[in-house]
């Protein structure tokens, strides 16, 4: 399966690639860049989650990789995190009010059977929502390993024309 395409700015910090200046001219014109002049959070979030939306972009603009037409994908991701840590909440009232961990003398199994429903309950919407706003995040470069993919190189220093020069610069 071949690589990704990568963007010519990558390639040629990395120096891998010898290209002619009319072919870094051609990939720099037919690379697709995001435009940035309208990114807005959508009316159907919520005054928390447009803040949170506003936050997110910043970040995104600042790496160069958050466009206009991402506006909709990061309203998804920010309204699952926001399910889920409404859930994650419930989940933990849940646990503490169902007093699961009934005393022997005091048992009674219909409630603990519905306390029991009611954790998996939420349980199984908290893991839904995990996997939403992991699959988002990962789609949008806010996961570690998303980022790690993004990262571009740094430039490597061009070595010296002639080998004793580098020890000349430092004496000097």
């Amino acid at each position: 399966m071949p690589n990704p395409k990568q963007p010519i700015q990558l390639i040629q910090v990395k120096g891998k690639k010898h290209l002619t200046k009319s072919e870094i001219e051609e990939r720099t014109r037919s690379e697709v860049q995001p435009n940035t002049d309208n990114i807005k959070p959508p009316k159907y979030l919520t005054p928390p989650q447009k803040k949170r939306f506003r936050a997110i972009v910043k970040d995104l603009i600042a790496l160069g990789i958050m466009g206009n037409t991402d506006c909709d994908a990061l309203a998804r991701y920010i309204i699952a995190e926001d399910m889920y840590i409404k859930i994650t909440d419930k989940l933990t009232e849940a646990m503490e009010s169902s007093d699961l961990y009934l005393d022997m003398n005091d048992f009674d199994i219909d409630e603990y059977m519905g306390a029991l429903k009611a954790v998996e309950k939420y349980a199984g919407l908290q893991d839904k929502y995990f996997k939403q706003c992991r699959a988002a995040a990962n789609d949008l470069g806010l996961s570690i390993s998303a980022r790690c993919r993004l990262v571009v190189p740094k430039a490597q220093e061009k070595p010296p024309k002639n080998k004793f020069n580098k020890f000349q610069a430092q004496a000097g």
